[in-house]
């Protein structure tokens, strides 16, 4: 799935295919860029899909911090996520039983500078590191956030295995709910 030369969208299915890579236009010049972040038409069309986003989150994360793998159980999220300043790894688990890649972890890197936005069905967890000094992470959900059905998967699973990129001698800055995530065999699944 790509854009055709109209689009202001370049969609690109991730390793999990229902999980998109879209990059917005940039246009630049000698004065910096500009990019049309969001337009749902554009969304629509160039995805093929029918989403109603209810919800920006933002977040400031020094380097090292990973946030995740958290879903809802209830309420599930879509996710478009996307960094404005800084780069992050990003990782999404497919938490789908009846998915050809249940279990199966993907990677993109997001940045500033990359401008690239990651797509995230419901269905699966998700979670972020930090490699820059600093990040600012936007991202629109299909549906609100419900504490009450918030769930974790532990961000260092051995059985999911993500490859953090994280240099040896350093430890990702987790808050006390993300180091609490349960493991592969005792987390909720879909």
């Amino acid at each position: 799935m790509t854009a055709d030369s109209n689009s202001k969208l370049q969609v690109t299915p991730a390793a999990i295919p229902d999980v998109l890579i879209v990059e917005p236009k940039v246009f630049g010049d000698n004065r910096g860029w500009f990019t049309e972040s969001f337009n749902v038409q554009d969304f629509a069309k160039a995805t093929g899909l029918d989403v109603e986003f209810v919800q920006d989150n933002h977040s400031f994360s020094r380097q090292w911090t990973l946030r995740g793998m958290h879903y809802q159980l209830k309420h599930t999220q879509g996710k478009l996520v996307r960094v404005t300043a800084g780069s992050v790894f990003d990782a999404v688990v497919d938490l789908r039983k009846d998915s050809s890649t249940f279990g199966k972890w993907v990677g993109v890197e997001l940045s500033s500078e990359n401008h690239k936005q990651l797509w995230v069905p419901p269905g699966f967890a998700h979670g972020f590191l930090v490699l820059s000094e600093t990040a600012e992470f936007l991202y629109k959900t299909t549906d609100y956030y419900d504490p009450q059905s918030e769930a974790c998967l532990s961000w260092c699973d051995p059985t999911v295995n993500i490859d953090w990129p994280i240099p040896l001698g350093k430890q990702a800055l987790l808050n006390a709910k993300d180091a609490a995530g349960l493991p592969w065999d005792q987390v909720p699944k879909f």
